[in-house]
């Protein structure tokens, strides 16, 4: 995996979020005119607003990615770009087209004076050479349109069957066990539920796709009726191989997946709670709070019997106080009470005589 693709990848832990509360901002302050209140963080109006822009943020980014990873390919190359043919050629014209390269291109026509151009021919002169051998070559032309150009390490292999097995062993085999794996102890912790029947059907159908690519003798009839000819006519992008059509797949399923893991984070997850269990909870809060309310009233009585045990036996001195304690709740609490005082004052107010200075005292 390249530095590049890594990057791609870690990119997804913290930019949608970042790009999100930037593009909330400004959107606030292009929607929300000078001195009007902008929505609260945490409120519903606010929650709506980061969801809509957290999620065309992520559909941007995957749409990204996928132009990233199609550039890359773009500029890796394959051999048929470079020998400027297109696939499916025949194997004269794969070597005419190399003598012909090879007396325009050949190191020796570079001075020795310039070492670091003498270099950068023979490098391109190596590259052209191999892919003419490549090519020419029916087996390693099978290998190298499926595997690309990792197959020019498997020096042991001589048929197609050998190519196949090596390929499926380095290549695709690590590939589905890693990702069954890991899939499946998702499902078994309950993580990354939202998205799981897409998650797998997109699975199994990239599955389906490189099987069926790199076990038929003929390119896949998606790459050259569908893919290809949309290219060849919207675009200058050159046509795709097997290969690079499986990358495209690999970076386009796993981007998905990361995708839906975020996208998921934007919902509710679980089932709602049912007002049942809502009616439960408040009883028990209701028995809690009675509990309460009984401990203070038993508390209350106690501490006031600590406080009358110096008046008991004495009936007049507990009248006394009981008298007392009468006139100061009506003093300090009823009179003080704001309405109250407003009432009296109005009924004064009624009773004054007429004519009488104000603040004199009613007869």
């Amino acid at each position: 995996m390249s530095s590049i693709a890594i990057v791609s990848y870690a990119g997804w832990a913290f930019l949608p979020t970042l790009v999100t509360g930037w593009l909330q901002s400004i959107y606030y302050g292009i929607t929300i005119r000078a001195g009007d209140a902008k929505p609260q963080p945490g409120s519903p109006r606010y929650v709506k607003h980061r969801r809509r822009i957290h999620m065309t943020v992520i559909i941007v980014y995957l749409l990204y990615t996928l132009y990233e990873a199609d550039y890359i390919i773009r500029q890796s190359g394959d051999f048929y770009q470079d020998l400027g043919l297109a696939p499916g050629v025949e194997e004269k014209q794969i070597k005419s087209k190399f003598r012909r390269l090879a007396a325009l291109q050949h190191p020796d026509k570079i001075p020795t004076d310039d070492p670091i151009r003498h270099a950068a021919a023979e490098s391109n002169f190596v590259n052209l050479k191999t892919a003419q051998d490549t090519l020419s070559d029916p087996i390693k032309r099978f290998a190298y349109e499926r595997f690309g150009p990792d197959m020019l390490n498997w020096q042991r292999c001589k048929t197609i069957r050998d190519y196949l097995v090596t390929g499926i062993q380095t290549s695709s085999l690590p590939l589905y066990a890693g990702s069954t794996l890991m899939m499946a102890l998702l499902s078994l912790t309950n993580y990354l539920q939202w998205g799981r029947f897409w998650r797998y059907l997109t699975f199994a159908g990239l599955f389906l796709l490189e099987y069926h690519t790199i076990t038929r003798p003929y390119p896949s009839p998606l790459l050259t009726k569908i893919f290809n000819p949309i290219l060849s006519k919207l675009t200058v992008h050159p046509p795709l191989l097997p290969f690079q059509l499986l990358a495209l797949a690999r970076k386009a399923t796993f981007t998905l997946f990361i995708a839906l893991s975020q996208l998921g984070n934007l919902f509710p997850h679980g089932k709602p709670t049912p007002a049942v269990t809502t009616s439960q909870h408040d009883l028990q809060q209701l028995v809690r709070l009675e509990e309460t309310a009984k401990a203070s009233e038993i508390e209350s009585s106690r501490l006031l019997a600590m406080d009358m045990a110096p008046f008991v036996g004495d009936e007049q001195g507990t009248k006394e106080l009981r008298g007392r304690v009468k006139e100061w709740l009506v003093n300090n609490t009823i009179r003080a009470d704001p309405e109250v005082r407003d009432a009296m004052g109005r009924a004064l107010a009624g009773r004054r005589r007429s004519g009488a200075p104000a603040g004199a005292r009613v007869s």
